[in-house]
């Protein structure tokens, strides 16, 4: 079965990925930014669908919510509410259409979503995946301007 939806713990991300917005506190507006712009990459390379979700209650006012597609979609917790809560109940939802995966660094948010049948794994694991994923599309994108540069016989 295909993966359906990756959920992503954004903060849990950020903290694993300290070259990310290098100089920059891992709550920031920069660094969240920066994440999304990196997993909108990777939903190009692979055309896996994410949702983001941070902890939104304790933001101040009038910071700005990233824009949301349906295919990279990006979630803020309201005041009472935690982005695991949020990621484990729409884990529990979206297992029951197919493969979801879970990526947080949180052991007992990871247990939970693995008792329902979802499936999760570590930041670190999903850092590699999406080297991983960029390096197979650089490597595409290569052959495929090499080809193109064939057809119509242009210049090396």
């Amino acid at each position: 079965m295909p993966l359906l939806r990756i959920l992503v713990d954004g903060y849990s991300l950020l903290h694993a990925w300290p070259e990310l917005a290098e100089g920059r506190a891992r709550h920031s507006a920069a660094a969240r930014e920066a994440l999304i712009q990196e997993l909108t990459h990777y939903h190009d390379a692979t055309g896996t669908a994410l949702t983001i979700f941070f902890d939104g209650a304790g933001a101040p006012k009038g910071t700005p919510q990233t824009h949301s597609t349906r295919q990279v979609e990006v979630l803020y917790s309201r005041a009472g509410q935690t982005a695991d809560q949020m990621i484990e109940r729409a884990a529990y939802r979206l297992s029951q259409l197919g493969e979801v995966m879970v990526i947080t660094n949180d052991y007992a948010e990871r247990d939970t979503v693995n008792s329902f049948g979802g499936m999760a794994q570590s930041c670190e694991n999903f850092l590699r995946m999406m080297g991983e994923a960029n390096r197979d599309m650089a490597m595409d994108l290569k052959e495929h301007n090499r080809r193109e540069r064939s057809r119509f016989k242009q210049p090396h």
